[in-house]
């Protein structure tokens, strides 16, 4: 079996199984590959039988004639045997089977080079809600290790922790309720192409292409979030929401969950005080002491480009330092920096060797290749092999 009709196969379980993910993780394990489910031969699984009845063919058929329109659509669709596939959700007892992705970087960059932190919170946000998250957000991004911002592209805590990480130089990845093909709510259509443009960011959903929002699906997006992140705030929340059933899902795959106190007399804080009283999150004082529980503060700071902050410390190693003055002079997020640490980690590496290991398209390479020559940072032989320049190497 092929890589092409693996992704065919879990393209086509994803949308059979997207509630019951580990069921039909049990199930390639019975067969012993995903394939072999489809092809009539497999006769083991007894458990929700209205569920089997669709391992058949025509499901096959779907999967590639849907792989394709993502494929001219410009978004992409990474299985859960995918190398690319992000490795927090992999240690999941329940990972979505497929996630499709739409951004301008390579899914290597969107996953692979930072720790990612969930923002969530009631749509209905206060005044006082909104300036914390504000502040929380932006606290991060003057950390010595700025991670990825991770919510759900809903009205109110949502929209603000993107609209502010986007603002100070954070990349930031908008879970989707709808197939990748649909912004929901309609008001954020601007700030979701934001998102797909900004380096660094996407949008992300388990969902085939054209699924509606309804009510339901926001469940298996909120187990996204909680999935992908190291740690999960919760700025403002009521006694039932989805943000609760985030922060319990956080709790079921070993994340961390703070929570911002409110009001006692304020519905928008009485999910926040619950989660603090139980001992389910840890109480959120200041936004330095967040900074430092996430382990990402530091004692010394410098203003970057593009307005976010980096942090250099004597116990950095070599390739953190160069990190930090890569993004003091291209921001954070900037699709140049892994080029330059991949030339950094293997001296003389060529082009086709970077396009391999970075998973980017060939002419997405050699523009970066080009830029950072211009600008001092990388030299070239007449062979195309890379090296730093002596100033940064």
């Amino acid at each position: 079996m092929n890589t092409t009709d693996e992704n065919v196969a879990m393209c086509a379980l994803n949308r059979i199984f997207g509630y019951h993910p580990s069921l039909a993780l049990e199930l390639i394990r019975e067969a012993g590959s995903p394939l072999a489910l489809f092809d009539g031969s497999f006769t083991q699984g007894r458990q929700h039988p209205e569920l089997l009845g669709r391992l058949v063919p025509s499901e096959l058929d779907w999967a590639r004639k849907e792989l394709e329109q993502v494929r001219k659509n410009g978004y992409r669709f990474l299985s859960l045997a995918d190398e690319d596939y992000p490795s927090p959700l992999k240690e999941c007892p329940d990972p979505p089977l497929g996630l499709y992705l739409n951004g301008t970087s390579a899914p290597a960059e969107i996953f692979g080079f930072r720790p990612m932190v969930a923002f969530v919170g009631t749509r209905d946000l206060s005044l006082y809600g909104k300036a914390w998250c504000e502040k929380l957000v932006k606290a991060l991004s003057e950390t010595r290790v700025q991670p990825c911002i991770v919510s759900g592209l809903a009205l109110g805590a949502d929209g603000v922790a993107h609209r502010t990480a986007l603002s100070c130089g954070l990349p930031t990845i908008g879970v989707m309720a709808t197939g990748i093909d649909k912004v929901y709510p309609y008001q954020h259509e601007r700030l979701a192409m934001e998102v797909v443009r900004s380096p660094g960011s996407a949008l992300v959903t388990d969902y085939p292409a054209g699924t509606s929002p309804l009510a339901l699906n926001f469940m298996r997006r909120n187990r996204i979030i909680a999935g992908l992140s190291s740690a999960v705030v919760v700025v403002e929340s009521k006694v039932k929401g989805g943000s609760l059933m985030t922060a319990r899902y956080a709790l079921e795959y070993s994340r961390d969950v703070y929570a911002v106190p409110g009001r006692l007399d304020d519905s928008r804080s009485a999910g926040c005080n619950s989660l603090i009283r139980t001992q389910m999150a840890q109480i959120v004082t200041s936004a330095e002491d967040l900074a430092d529980a996430l382990g990402m503060g530091g004692p010394r700071r410098h203003r970057a480009a593009g307005g976010s902050w980096v942090t250099d410390r004597p116990e950095d190693t070599p390739e953190e330092r160069l990190r930090h003055a890569l993004v003091r002079k291209y921001s954070a997020g900037s699709p140049l920096i892994p080029v330059a640490l991949a030339v950094f980690r293997q001296r003389g590496i060529g082009i086709e060797e970077l396009v391999q290991s970075l998973h980017r398209p060939y002419g997405d390479i050699l523009a970066a290749v080009g830029t950072l020559e211009a600008d001092g940072v990388v030299c070239t032989d007449f062979l195309r092999r890379c090296s730093l320049a002596p100033a940064w190497g």
